[in-house]
C-alpha cells in the first residue's frame, strides 16, 4: 500500500516524538510505500534552520533528501501542476487556512494516497476526498 504522511508526522519521526505503534507498524512494513511531500521537506528544513525542531539523529540540512530516503526509507513526492489545480477546488476549511496543509492534502487526494496525520482538522477534509488516517496524540 502506499501513503502519504505530513510534515508534523515527519517531523515527530525524525524527533522520535509520539508516533503510535499501529502507525510506526503501517509507516515502516517494507511492503508499504511511504512518500513525503517536498512541502513537508521545505518545512522541515525550516524547522531545522530555525532550530523549532531537535532530531535524534544530527541531520545536515544539506543533506535533508539523503535523510529522508536512505535514513527513514521515506520516497520523496514532488509538486505538480495537477496538485495546484486540486488545491484550488478545495473547499475553505473552518479554523483551518494553512496553505502547506492544504497543499499536502491536495497531493493525497490528487494522487489518491492516504494520509497520515495528527491534525484533526485534516478529518474535515474527507468530505472532498481525502483518505485520512489519523495519528491521534
Amino acid at each position: 500500500m502506499r501513503y502519504l504522511i505530513d510534515s508534523n508526522l515527519l517531523i515527530d519521526i525524525a524527533a522520535k516524538a509520539y508516533v503510535s505503534n499501529e502507525i510506526l507498524d503501517t509507516i515502516f512494513d517494507y511492503e508499504n510505500t511511504v512518500y513525503v511531500s517536498t512541502v513537508s521537506i521545505m518545512e522541515f528544513i525550516h524547522w531545522l534552520q530555525t532550530q523549532k525542531v531537535a532530531p535524534k539523529k544530527k541531520i545536515v540540512i544539506l543533506d535533508i533528501f539523503k535523510f529522508i530516503k536512505n535514513d527513514l526509507g521515506f520516497n520523496v513526492k514532488y509538486v505538480t501542476e495537477e496538485h495546484l489545480q486540486t488545491m484550488a477546488k478545495l473547499d475553505n476549511v473552518e479554523g483551518h487556512n494553512d496553505a502547506k496543509d492544504r497543499l499536502i492534502i491536495a497531493q493525497a487526494i490528487t494522487e489518491k494516497l492516504p494520509l497520515i496525520s495528527s491534525d484533526r482538522y485534516f478529518k474535515q477534509y474527507v468530505k472532498m476526498g481525502l483518505d485520512f488516517i489519523p495519528n491521534y496524540r
